[in-house]
């Protein structure tokens, strides 16, 4: 018998980026897989901006950068001829760009890191049930040598992808629908002279404006390759075989050959090209649906184990691991007991209407072409795309707006800037570098002078006496102000006024930001009662 804080199952990005949040927050966790070994494929490759922002909070980004490449735009091609070049470009003040990186890859790197926390993941153990009560959660697993093992955990966390044990014992419904094509994956080389670094997609569309044949390359790590996907020609087809309740993702039966690749380049690329060095290839199939809810009482579900979705934009992984990242704070605070229980009902709260936006949107693209459209602009489609409009303005922790019109506010993306000069340093740091020190609450404020900062004495006097002192503050002042190195608190210099800008303040301003970069609330000097107000939606009195 074991005992652990947290059991999560599934050891795919999701599940490894919940296992490393909660060690870095000193909680203990076990991560079982009933596959014996990481699947050595590239299923998702899209890295998103806001990924790597919550990746660099944890110390992962530098890894992922390493090993990613850029992806630079998308190409599209109908009937040979280009119709469409799109630009991935965000604007100067988003610290990060699109990238590609293989999941292998990804789970290495998470693994890697989980590593130097002490745990590991528990491969071969699959989990056959679990009951939960007022306590806990006792699960029943089955071990690499086929032994049964209970093991006792105070909450349980499904990462278990699409056909989830998680879910289906906790009775969760998963409505949606399956698409009927069926596509094949492959990782290739190809040697054809496309600018490096945008995804290619080719079609030939048929009466009713759906593609009639496509192909779909996304680029990856090494020299000219590309994850392609293709739809399955009839003798690969797995539709005769058995219906599958959930028909998501590679289908057992037969695997893809270089030849069969090659006769879709020859019909679609935009010039001639032959693919060669095979990695792997998979047929697959795509489904939409979403749980009712993210959890009940101990237990919760994340990533594919609460939604799934056409890949197009790469939004699923990165959900997923949003969704990680948000429960993982909360749950740290819920093992310490510093918490209510309604904490923990607002991951439902917060992150459901985003699976529900991804699907929706996802399905869309998919059945209209893949290309994003709509009313917005180019690049509202960019940061949407990149993931940097999801907010909870909307959600049980938010408190009233307080910022005014386009200002960053409660349940935004606290964003990054740059220029903040210290005592010590004359060059200038990022907001993210000072926000990534501590995997706490993080409280920055900001006045045009020292006078203005004092005036923040009563919320810092509060903020310690709830918290016992565990959330860092941050002082910001306004450009050309001296810095003094005797400060109570740390004291940085806005000194290109890009915090006053991107932020929209000009008067004296506290902002508490969340574990997970959100605001959790924006607030004046004397407005004490706002910040109070949020903590007691959070701590438990």
């Amino acid at each position: 018998m074991g005992r652990t804080d947290v059991l999560i199952v599934g050891a795919g990005p999701v599940g490894l980026t919940a296992a490393l949040e909660l060690r870095r927050r000193g909680v203990t966790c076990r991560v079982i897989d009933k596959l014996r070994a990481p699947v050595p494929h590239a299923r998702a490759v899209g890295i998103q901006p806001r990924t790597l922002e919550l990746w660099d909070r944890a110390g992962v980004a530098d890894d992922a950068l390493a090993a990613a490449v850029p992806m630079r735009g998308q190409l599209v091609y109908i009937d040979g001829v280009e119709r469409s070049r799109v630009a991935l470009t965000l604007p100067p003040d988003v610290p990060y760009g699109f990238a590609a990186l293989p999941q292998y890859e990804t789970e290495r790197i998470l693994t890697e890191h989980l590593e130097r926390y002490g745990t590991t993941v528990e491969r071969g153990t699959e989990l056959v049930s679990f009951v939960q009560d007022g306590g806990g959660v006792w699960s029943s697993v089955v071990t690499e040598t086929g032994r049964t093992r209970d093991l006792r955990s105070r909450y349980l966390v499904g990462c278990d992808g699409a056909h989830s044990a998680v879910r289906k014992g906790l009775g969760l419904t998963f409505e949606g629908g399956a698409f009927a094509e069926e596509y094949m994956l492959a990782d290739v080389e190809t040697d054809w002279s496309l600018p490096p670094g945008y995804a290619v997609r080719a079609m030939r569309p048929g009466g009713d404006g759906r593609p009639d044949d496509l192909l779909v390359g996304i680029p990856l790590p090494g020299r000219s390759r590309y994850r392609m996907s293709m739809l399955v020609p009839p003798e690969l087809s797995s539709s005769g075989g058995p219906p599958d309740p959930v028909a998501h993702g590679t289908q057992e039966g037969l695997r893809p050959e270089l030849a069969h690749i090659q006769a879709v380049v020859d019909r679609l690329a935009p010039e001639p090209a032959t693919v060669s060095g095979m990695r792997w290839s998979s047929v697959f199939r795509i489904s939409h649906r979403i749980v009712d809810r993210y959890g009940t009482g101990r237990v919760f579900v994340a990533g594919d184990a609460a939604h799934i979705h056409p890949p197009t934009g790469a939004q699923g992984m990165n959900t997923g691991i949003q969704d990680a990242v948000n429960l993982a704070w909360k749950l740290a605070l819920a093992t310490a007991g510093l918490t209510t229980p309604s904490l923990l009902e607002s991951y439902d709260a917060e992150r459901r209407p985003v699976g529900e936006e991804v699907v929706g949107r996802t399905v869309r693209h998919a059945t209209g072409g893949g290309v994003p459209s709509g009313p917005d602009d180019l690049g509202t489609v960019m940061l949407r795309e990149a993931q940097l409009l999801v907010g909870y303005r909307d959600g049980p922790l938010t408190g009233a707006p307080s910022g005014g019109p386009g200002a960053p506010d409660s349940g935004d993306r606290a964003p990054d800037c740059g220029g903040l000069v210290g005592p010590l340093t004359r060059y200038g740091v990022r907001l993210f570098d000072l926000l990534r020190r501590g995997p706490d609450h993080t409280l920055v404020l900001y006045g045009p002078d020292t006078a203005a900062l004092d005036r923040f004495g009563g919320a810092v006097a509060e903020l310690t006496r709830r918290t016992h002192g565990r959330v860092p503050v941050v002082a910001l002042l306004g450009i050309g102000e001296p810095v003094e190195g005797n400060s109570r608190v740390p004291l940085w210099s806005d000194s290109r006024a890009e915090f006053r800008r991107i932020y929209r303040t000009e008067a004296p301003t506290a902002f508490l930001v969340r574990p997970d970069g959100y605001l959790a609330t924006r607030f004046g000097p004397d407005n004490v009662t706002e910040l109070s107000a949020y903590l007691t939606r959070v701590l438990r009195t």
